[in-house]
């Protein structure tokens, strides 16, 4: 199989949780990888990681609402490895509150990186895609897509990244680039523990409750959502585009 063996491959919000878990699949496939963070020390330690393991990565830092820094970073990556074939839109944050308390910078802090930072790393990727005649564009939506309490920004954002992504998909499908979207559900990461803290509970007591409700009985891991990551990103994925793939146990099954 071909798999990503031989890809170059961004990777934003790379330096922990889920991005980082991605990285490293990508780069145990065979791809190059460029880790991509706002921490570009803690993105850099995660490209140290991956070469110690014998694979190919550099650590870079950049805001992804910001134009320039983007640009820049996707060149440093296409320069060094020769290319860029395979981008994953994982950068975000969350400011949760319910609407009544929500401040015009917890509404636009989640909306500039999510959805601008998706729309100018996949503005800047696609150039040296269709360049290629051959990407994958992967961007992280949420479960919480369909509507989550104390979340109507980041709820927002993550439906929004679904219309984006098949768009994309129509627009860049006759380029040889697919666009395809996961919908992560409880996934224990430093962000989901700072959200159980928050609401005054620990990750431990939210991962249970996560389990009892869900037919696989478990709670999701970063490794969970780097396996769909590394599914969408394959050579032979090439005839599944605009997709949302949902990674949450079963949740809705029950």
């Amino acid at each position: 199989m071909a798999g990503v063996e031989g890809r170059v491959a961004l990777v934003t919000g790379g330096a922990q949780g889920i991005g980082a878990g991605v990285a490293r699949r990508l780069a145990a496939g065979g791809a190059a990888v460029g880790v991509l963070d706002l921490q570009q020390d803690a993105a850099q330690q995660v490209a140290d990681e991956i070469a110690k393991a014998g694979g190919r990565a550099i650590g870079l830092g950049a805001d992804v609402s910001k134009r320039d820094q983007v640009e820049a970073a996707v060149a440093t990556v296409a320069g060094e490895f020769g290319g860029l074939h395979i981008l994953v839109n994982n950068a975000g944050v969350i400011r949760d509150n319910l609407l009544f308390k929500m401040t015009d910078d917890d509404w636009t802090m989640v909306m500039e990186v999510h959805l601008r930072g998706a729309f100018l790393c996949s503005q800047a990727a696609q150039a040296h895609m269709v360049q290629a005649k051959y990407g994958r564009i992967i961007s992280m939506s949420s479960t919480s897509a369909t509507g989550n309490r104390g979340q109507a920004n980041y709820s927002t954002a993550k439906m929004g990244l679904q219309g984006f992504t098949k768009t994309l998909a129509i627009e860049l499908g006759p380029k040889g680039i697919t666009a395809n979207a996961i919908a992560p559900g409880f996934i224990e990461t430093a962000m989901t523990k700072a959200t159980a803290e928050r609401i005054g509970t620990t990750i431990d007591v939210m991962r249970e409750g996560v389990a009892s409700t869900v037919p696989v009985r478990r709670g999701g891991l970063p490794a969970d959502i780097a396996n769909a990551v590394a599914f969408f990103a394959a050579e032979e994925s090439g005839y599944i585009t605009g997709q949302v793939l949902y990674v949450d146990g079963g949740s809705e099954l029950l």
